[in-house]
């Protein structure tokens, strides 16, 4: 049966887990109407991209 020879330390454990986090998308300003969007996408709310309607709302 497989057991540790030694306690794994809270360092050690502490950099096992440093890269398990959440993370908060690219958001960014729509130039037409001001809400929040992701960046690179068309926004959601006035359907405008790069200045430009794409999506008639």
């Amino acid at each position: 049966m497989a057991v540790p020879q030694r306690r794994t330390s809270k360092t050690r454990r502490d950099k096992r887990r440093n890269s398990f986090k959440l993370t908060v998308p690219g958001m960014v300003k729509c130039d037409h109407c001001g809400e929040l969007k992701l960046s690179h996408h068309v926004c959601k709310s006035c359907g405008h991209y790069k200045g430009k309607e794409i999506v008639q709302s």
